[in-house]
């Protein structure tokens, strides 16, 4: 044979053999989805849990908090894989696993139960009981030894703190019957509480705190003591340490709303908790580059599975996740897709959303019953709705034109099943805020 005729051979049997790998690695599931840069994962066969909280201590290596199905189970799962494959390593029916555990470094961390803490020293294969403290509702631990914990109790509850790791604790402050809901330090000095709907601020590792305006939220993260961001329905911005937050403006679609968010630096920053209605309800992950300036979005799914994702992690500025309720999520590690950054743009005759303040429900989450606030600043014909979380409109609490001032509405939830429902307010047609709130029966 001629050495023309066996170099053409030679490059027929590489490309073909080229092509025998990439199907053999491609039948395997070894390359991630190239189109949309995100990719579908699953939680064990059987638990269908809502998902209360997600960490990753690595690329590989993360855990998924549960809270109870209808049998009282509750887990808490772990994977070496990057969610590919999650297994159970706390089943337990003693107490609700909330969404609050840290992990310090890859072995040690502190997980939440009702009214106890556990702790683990080898990455949640064992737990061994922490403290117990009646009422307790959150914690925040800013490292093994410093923990602030937050009860509903009226008498005994409050804030409490331990220097100690739990061994020792003390009463901080209490405020009666508005006792603190949710609590964030961002170090052992500077921390923010929510109460009654409020945002408090402490500038003195807790001892004394002073009311901030801005009000309550789902998801806190700090970058420094003055740049910080909060989703409370949308997304807040302050540059000031809180005592200014700056709503920006989230890309309009189907259902507009942030309840969770990540900072990767001062300019990145990931968020969950819009619809999108593209052939079909689908949930959508936000994302910034400029620091909030303009937000867009990706849409990982295309298949209807997933109406919004409730948790989001990034270990780093590629690889991260977003998981929804119960079940199911996405992962990338390719920093997802790219991203459809969309600027808002309104004329005059639009509503300016500053005029207009729709605040979170109270209590949240609620059982029947929950307070509905919202303030408008001129004239205006207002609507508030309520819609379950596939957009489905369930009802209309007013629709009138009302005056300039402060009002509360009261939301009756007792004939609706338990879930997330979305409230948004309308002025004069247009839709300027949105949020969520949780029934639960």
């Amino acid at each position: 044979m001629g050495t023309k005729k066996r170099k053409i051979l030679e490059i027929i049997v590489n490309a073909v053999f080229g092509l025998s790998l990439i199907s053999f690695f491609a039948a395997f599931n070894f390359q991630d989805n190239l189109i949309n840069g995100w990719y579908q994962q699953y939680l064990p066969s059987g638990i269908n849990n809502n998902i209360n909280d997600l960490v990753f201590t690595d690329s590989l290596t993360g855990y998924i908090s549960t809270a109870n199905d209808s049998y009282g189970v509750n887990y808490l799962l772990k994977t070496t894989n990057g969610g590919d494959n999650w297994f159970s390593v706390l089943r337990d029916t003693a107490g609700r696993i909330n969404n609050y555990f840290h992990f310090f470094n890859k072995d040690t961390a502190y997980l939440m139960r009702s009214d106890e803490i556990i702790k683990t020293t080898n990455q949640g294969m064992n737990w061994v009981h922490q403290c117990y403290l009646p009422g307790v509702t959150a914690y925040y631990a800013i490292n093994l030894d410093t923990i602030f914990c937050i009860s509903d109790i009226s008498i005994i509850g409050g804030l409490w703190r331990t220097t100690n790791g739990g061994t020792s604790w003390n009463l901080l402050v209490n405020f009666g019957s508005c006792n603190p809901e949710k609590i964030y330090f961002f170090n052992k000095y500077n921390g923010y509480m929510a109460k009654c709907n409020e945002l408090w601020k402490s500038t003195d590792c807790g001892a004394n705190w002073f009311y901030l305006a801005g009000g309550n939220w789902l998801d806190i993260h700090f970058l420094d003591s003055l740049t910080g961001y909060k989703a409370d329905g949308g997304i807040r911005k302050t540059t000031d340490g809180g005592n200014n937050w700056i709503q920006q403006q989230l890309p309009i679609t189907f259902q507009p709303g942030m309840g969770a968010l990540i900072p990767i630096n001062y300019d990145t920053i990931w968020g969950v908790g819009g619809l999108i209605n593209n052939n079909g309800l689908n949930a959508i992950i936000y994302k910034t580059t400029n620091g909030g300036v303009n937000w867009g979005y990706q849409q990982p799914l295309y298949n209807n599975t997933i109406y919004f994702y409730n948790t989001i992690a990034f270990k780093d500025r590629i690889k991260g996740w977003a998981y929804k309720g119960n079940m199911t999520g996405v992962h990338t590690k390719v920093g997802g897709n790219d991203t459809t950054i969309i600027q808002i743009i309104y004329n005059k005759n639009s509503i300016i959303p500053n005029d207009f303040i729709l605040k979170q429900n109270y209590p949240n989450p609620f059982n029947s019953k929950s307070n509905i606030k919202y303030k408008i600043s001129k004239s205006t014909d207002i609507k508030i709705k309520i819609f379950d979380i596939q957009g489905k409109e369930i009802e209309t609490l007013i629709d009138k034109k009302q005056n300039r001032g402060d009002y509360q509405l009261i939301f009756d939830g007792t004939d609706l099943s338990s879930g997330i429902y979305i409230y948004s307010l309308y002025a004069d047609g247009y839709r300027v805020d949105t949020k969520k709130m949780i029934l639960l029966k």
